[in-house]
């Protein structure tokens, strides 16, 4: 499975497309979301999303700690997708570096 540090976002996230896989009610929640990020509920939502997606499209998925949008890289390997990527430590590392994120709204 390819992976990318929250460091690595952070400095490069301008040159990927980053899909939160959590739940609408996690993403505005406590540990908030990256600015920028689309919500795609790891689910039929996330599946219906990636049908229509460019399979060289430059992706990171995002989500808690790292497990369901790890789970997500290896489906979007496995469908053929080549430049997806799971970040490492999901939003509790991403909070606990103290990186800007957005909480209470969906943008």
């Amino acid at each position: 499975m390819r992976e990318i540090t929250c460091e690595q976002v952070k400095d490069l996230k301008d040159q990927y497309r980053l899909i939160d896989v959590r739940t609408p009610e996690e993403y505005v929640g406590e540990l908030g979301h990256i600015p920028g990020t689309e919500l795609k509920t790891l689910g039929p939502e996330l599946m219906e999303f990636l049908k229509n997606l460019n399979l060289e499209e430059k992706v990171v998925f995002v989500c808690r700690s790292g497990a369901r949008s790890g789970q997500t890289t290896l489906l979007s390997e496995e469908l053929g997708f080549t430049q997806t990527y799971n970040m490492i430590g999901g939003m509790l590392r991403w909070n606990q570096l103290g990186y800007e994120i957005h909480k209470g709204d969906s943008k």
